[in-house]
């Protein structure tokens, strides 16, 4: 990283106890949604800037004793070319300093114009892959030579590109008893009114209108198919039951009286029991070839084009190496309600076989519904580790008990080594022990989706360790206006072992 040439402090110091103002250069834009600049050798990390800006930041995290401090942008002293007139009021930093307030999260590059976002996006996936990857700039350039890719250059009908693209919001309720969403890396919820990423239906329930009290959280799927929306309310922590009921019932009241009214159901985060109060307590969504049901706060890709732009692009790599003939025995591991399970499924046929391993009982649920019909797929709820490691034994077991068989001949059901797996991780990633396990396992190839640079380029250096390789890449902008960007990966290993010779 190259750094910013200057700082300036404002006259009181910008210590603790004084100003938290100081006038910065800023620097290389940073994972997580930042840029980094310098104060008297210490790093800050500054959002709502663009590289090569002079600005004025407001010190959100500046203990004496931090490596780094945390910076908003107040004022912009020398701007760039690619900073633009913010789309979202409440998630302004400019619009906020001049209230003295703080803005929202979740739309933190709102400010910098969409071709300057698919370059820092760029740059973040690459610095994260030589840093934390150990690839060298060579590697990276050939693999990432398309750059993050932009999926909403349409944008919606209407609308500036980039928004109108969220199927799931999640919303906060104000003190008050408001619609709110927090500012970055604090508790206070700030009020607002409308969601200008969110596909319209959202919006169309204006829930900014109704009086939330006595809820913590409001949740909203939004299919965009638009087979219909579902609410799930959150009563806040300590409410008796009466009153929460009475809350629900008053707020399900008014949400039926939306020209479209939505499905409206109870939600505890904790346990994610979900109880109907109208409708129904899933939605269904869809890809072009597929039908999902997808329960209460389930998981589901967020950008309206992303289930298919990623299961396209994962099962591409595979189908390219030929991985997913027929009869092909593969995996589908975070499997989720199936949005890749379905088309292996299809990609192998009924001679093939699919392993799906998913670890929450409920999505596990919703997989074993949309998937009964496929009889070459097997469910399993668990981690996928010990899932992984359980078959890994048992197909040892079973090469000793078979020596004296031809490979490929282990005996009836009996199944063989993966000629593909999907991983598509959780934000954290796979880690070393999926890693270990997976390597362990043996498959011929790995389509490796990712919603976090820095955890996809950890995993990919764990994966060289375990002897694979980095074969193709691409990224996408999944995420418009935000400083989030999804990968998906194909691994190879380095010395691939013959077909036949490990549990085929």
């Amino acid at each position: 990283m190259s750094e910013p040439s200057h700082s300036t402090t404002a006259p009181d110091g910008g210590r603790p106890g004084g100003t938290r103002r100081l006038t910065v250069s800023v620097g290389p834009v940073a994972h997580g949604g930042h840029c980094v600049a310098r104060h008297e050798g210490r790093v800050i990390f500054v959002r709502h800037a663009i590289p090569g800006e002079v600005v004025e930041v407001n010190l959100t995290e500046h203990d004496d004793g931090a490596t780094f401090w945390r910076a908003d942008v107040t004022q912009v002293v020398e701007a760039s070319p690619d900073r633009v007139a913010h789309f979202w009021p409440e998630a302004d930093a400019l619009e906020a300093a001049s209230r003295g307030a703080a803005p929202i999260g979740g739309a933190e590059f709102g400010h910098i114009a969409r071709r300057r976002q698919l370059a820092l996006k760029t740059d973040v996936v690459r610095e994260q892959l030589e840093r934390l990857g150990g690839l060298s700039a060579g590697a990276v350039d050939a693999l990432l030579g398309a750059g993050v890719e932009d999926v909403d250059a349409d944008g919606t009908p209407g609308q500036q590109a980039g928004l109108g693209w969220r199927t799931r919001v999640g919303f906060a309720v104000t003190p008050a008893g408001g619609l709110g969403m927090h500012a970055h890396r604090s508790h206070d919820v700030l009020p607002v009114q409308g969601m200008p990423l969110a596909v319209p239906d959202v919006d169309a329930l204006r829930l900014w209108e109704l009086d939330l009290s006595g809820m913590e959280r409001v949740e909203v799927a939004a299919p965009a198919n638009g087979s219909g929306t579902l609410v799930l309310l959150a009563p806040a922590p300590g409410l008796g039951e009466k009153a929460a009921g009475l809350a629900l019932k008053r707020i399900d009241r008014e949400l039926q009286d939306r020209p479209v009214p939505p499905s409206v159901a109870r939600w505890d985060p904790e346990s994610g029991a979900v109880t109907v109060l109208h409708g129904r307590g899933w939605v269904r969504e869809t890809t072009a070839d597929h039908e999902f049901r997808v329960s209460g706060d389930g998981f589901w890709q967020i950008h309206r084009k992303a289930p298919q732009v990623l299961t396209d692009a994962a099962l591409e790599f595979l189908n390219a190496g030929g991985h997913l003939n027929d009869g092909a025995d593969v995996a589908d591991l975070y499997a989720g309600a199936g949005l890749f399970t379905a088309p292996l499924a299809d990609a192998v046929g009924p001679a093939g076989s699919v392993l799906s391993v998913e670890g929450s009982s409920g999505t596990s649920r919703d997989a074993r519904k949309n998937l009964h019909a496929a009889s070459q797929v097997e469910i399993l709820q668990g981690r996928v580790e010990r899932v992984l490691d359980a078959r890994t034994r048992e197909a040892r077991g079973r090469r000793s008990r078979s020596a004296g068989d031809q490979a490929g001949a282990l005996g009836g059901g009996q199944r063989r080594r993966f000629d593909a797996v999907v991983l598509d991780p959780p934000r954290a990633g796979a880690g070393k022990a999926v890693v270990r396990a997976l390597a362990a396992a043996a498959p011929q190839a790995i389509a490796y989706v990712s919603c976090d640079p820095a955890a996809f380029a950890r995993d990919v250096k764990y994966f060289a360790a375990a002897g694979w390789r980095l074969d193709k890449l691409r990224a996408f902008d999944l995420y418009p206006h935000t400083h989030h960007v999804e990968t998906v990966a194909l691994l190879v290993p380095v010395n691939p072992p013959g077909r036949g010779a490990v549990g085929r």
